[in-house]
């Protein structure tokens, strides 16, 4: 085989920094919140077909945004490699566009329209350099990524179809540690409401509840569970969590409400049961309703299961040689902070890797990437592809 630095040199080669900027440019420009990713699919269809990919749209149950697939394969057998991404953004307003000092921004240029475009460098990087010797490439990108817009269940219904790789490459913005473990997470939401109306304070019943202090004691039992929980941190991905991001209740200050609620997540530790999880969320607010006298309505929306990844696997022994050749060092292993798609393909004993661009600005409107960073990641994944497909 090649010796990877002389490889890294052909591949750097076929690598076009503007070719590369433009395509990320053109997802950015398609506005597409989650669940209507439809027409920034269908650009990256004919980006990919106008390049000669062979390209497959898959419902995977979500037909208005037909997941994008296309494969570059060598002709000879060997593993496969995936590079995957959504091009979902959350729901914000659209920013167009831009880049300016070696930097992309708009909506979905850190997560992850830019990323997926560097895959797609990647995948012409492979086809010009004729450096695939076996094996293939499979780009795959989709909708429904983002909660509470979306639940992932196109990915899942990919994955249980079949439709995916030996390993996967993942660009979501994470680009100074190789994940290794993270904490799975669910969203959920509490109403708390009492069976009379809203009335003038002076006018309230003597006998019914305060969804307010209601409230309040769920603050408080939920931030008593959080000290609990952060007493039994895992080594590398830290402590199992509740968070609570949202309190709302009344609409002027001196209205007695019929209706309060809060909103926040629940993350968990690699090896929790989620189900035990939701299980004891759902127990522990059934026990407040019953002692305030109000009624709560529980909304909980499991986003995916905590993430692991093995060392030892050759995706990594790949990846962090490539890493090496190109950056100088390998990785440090420590945590992936947030949940993606990779927690999803672990979930079904795939290895997924998510390493991205530096990036900034996710979930706000002032998204950005670092496009010498594009570069390198659309080079590294190219020559991850090389190393890893024909073994």
């Amino acid at each position: 085989m090649e010796r990877t630095d002389s490889l890294i040199e052909r591949l750097k080669s076929h690598v076009s920094r503007s070719r590369l900027v433009d395509t990320a440019r053109q997802l950015i420009e398609v506005p597409s919140p989650t669940g209507d990713a439809g027409a920034v699919s269908d650009r990256l269809a004919e980006l990919l077909e106008a390049e000669g990919f062979a390209v497959e749209r898959i419902a995977a149950g979500h037909p208005t945004a037909s997941a994008v697939s296309a494969r570059f394969d060598s002709g000879r057998p060997g593993r496969t490699l995936q590079f995957n991404g959504h091009l979902d953004t959350v729901h914000l307003p659209f920013v167009p566009p831009a880049d300016e000092d070696g930097r992309l921004t708009g909506s979905g240029a850190s997560d992850m329209k830019s990323g997926i475009a560097a895959a797609v460098e990647a995948l012409r990087v492979l086809r010009d350099a004729g450096a695939l010797s076996a094996g293939s490439v499979l780009l795959t990108a989709h909708d429904l990524h983002e909660a509470p817009w979306g639940d992932s269940h196109q990915l899942d219904n990919m994955i249980r179809a079949g439709h995916h790789g030996d390993g996967v490459l993942l660009p979501e913005p994470l680009c100074d540690v190789l994940p290794v473990a993270g904490r799975g997470s669910a969203t959920w939401k509490a109403v708390i409401r009492r069976a009379g109306p809203p009335v003038h304070e002076v006018m309230r019943p003597s006998g019914e509840p305060s969804v307010i202090a209601a409230a309040a004691e769920l603050v408080t039992r939920l931030g008593r569970i959080d000290e609990e929980l952060r007493a039994s941190p895992h080594p590398v991905c830290g402590s199992a969590s509740v968070f609570i991001g949202q309190l709302h209740a009344g609409e002027i200050f001196n209205q007695y409400p019929q209706e309060a609620w809060l909103e926040g997540t629940r993350r968990w530790l690699p090896g929790t049961d989620p189900d035990a999880v939701a299980r004891d969320f759902r127990e522990r607010v059934d026990r407040l309703a019953a002692n305030s006298g109000t009624s709560i309505e529980l909304r909980w929306m499991l986003i995916r299961d905590a993430f692991a990844l093995d060392p030892a696997d050759p995706l990594v022994e790949s990846f962090q040689a490539c890493h090496q050749a190109i950056s100088g060092a390998p990785l440090p292993h420590g945590p992936k902070p947030f949940v993606d798609d990779g927690n999803s393909f672990s979930a079904s004993g795939i290895p997924a890797i998510t390493h991205g661009p530096r990036a900034g600005g996710q979930h706000t409107i002032s998204e950005w990437v670092d496009i010498d960073d594009l570069v390198r990641i659309a080079l590294l994944y190219a020559a991850t592809a090389v190393t890893y497909c024909p073994r």
